[in-house]
């Protein structure tokens, strides 16, 4: 058996798919499996993944469930003890699984790593760095309120903890989920903070950009965030009522607070105001807690309703976002 399976979920990116399996293929850690997941796609994804000649890649086919559900069929057929995950179009450095799998025979109270990551451009250039946590350990709080985990793809779970999550709702008679297939946005952070508020594994960041993930905010799908995010936490709630009556104020401040630095790399300047002068008045913790960056933002929002000019895309690239 494989010691770690990684899962590629991919809907139509035939033209992102060759260069995510490349990076996998590459890893300086050998010894692993690679499940691409065809969620109905019409490209030739499915087939450009079979002809990759490397006897590691195994390829599922599904009907269009999108990515949760595609990611979920992949949970159940993997093999390995660890479980990673790499969206078709993201990219793993070298280096990555060798990290994750370190770092896990190190600790074996771990059950989930993250490291950190940086955002690609349409063009595949980098555009900013997302995230790089500076500490090694995390709580459901820290989840909740900045999410440093990130996209799906910096994540690797030890399989008996990512069990602990699993789950079947009542219209499911077959198949067992672990993303929450009724999300089409914020999956990942509910899956996350679920893990937080019901495992006693730990959380622990590796502090080095090893992934590379497109850009799946564009300003259009704020709202869809927004929804999502308050349908989380009206659903997680009734995990433990005290920890939510605690920090939803603060958590929805720093998620408006995100909302904002996407509406403002994506030229919306009334959107990025609105957005901020919410996350102000729903709580102080952002700018109490994280003062440089929530008054740089709002420095961003000023100057883009003055200009029209973009310039946090300026100031990401120099800075990024950390945890």
């Amino acid at each position: 058996m494989p010691r770690a399976s990684i899962i590629v979920a991919t809907h139509n990116s035939a033209q992102h798919l060759q260069d995510t399996l490349q990076s996998l293929c590459a890893q300086s850690f050998p010894d692993f499996e690679i499940i691409v997941v065809d969620d109905g796609s019409s490209d030739g994804s499915a087939e450009l993944a079979e002809a990759s000649g490397d006897l590691r890649v195994r390829v599922l086919r599904q009907r269009t469930r999108g990515l949760a559900a595609a990611r979920n069929t992949g949970i159940a057929a993997a093999r390995g003890s660890l479980v990673g995950f790499c969206d078709a179009g993201d990219l793993w450095a070298p280096g990555k699984l060798a990290e994750h799998v370190a770092l896990m025979q190190a600790a074996p109270s771990v059950g989930l790593s993250f490291s950190g990551s940086e955002i690609l451009g349409e063009d595949g250039g980098r555009s900013r760095l997302w995230k790089t946590p500076r500490k090694r350990r995390f709580g459901a709080a820290a989840i909740f309120k900045r999410n440093p985990i990130g996209p799906v793809s910096t994540a690797l779970f030890r399989r008996s903890a990512l069990q602990r999550i699993a789950f079947r709702p009542p219209q499911e008679t077959e198949r067992d989920w672990w993303f929450d297939e009724t999300f089409r946005q914020g999956e990942a952070l509910e899956l996350w903070l679920r893990f937080a508020l019901v495992s006693d594994w730990e959380i622990t960041g590796i502090p080095r950009t090893l992934c590379s993930c497109r850009d799946a905010e564009p300003a259009a799908s704020v709202g869809k965030q927004l929804a999502a995010w308050e349908r989380m936490v009206t659903k997680l709630s009734a995990q433990d009522r005290h920890f939510f009556g605690r920090h939803t104020a603060a958590a929805r401040a720093y998620h408006l607070r995100h909302l904002a630095r996407c509406a403002i790399a994506a030229g919306d300047a009334p959107g990025a105001a609105q957005l901020l002068r919410g996350s102000l008045v729903t709580s102080p913790k952002p700018l109490a807690e994280d003062p440089g960056r929530t008054l740089a933002l709002c420095a961003s929002s000023l100057f883009l309703s003055l200009t029209s000019i973009p310039l946090l895309s300026r100031f990401s690239r120099r800075r990024g976002r950390s945890a």
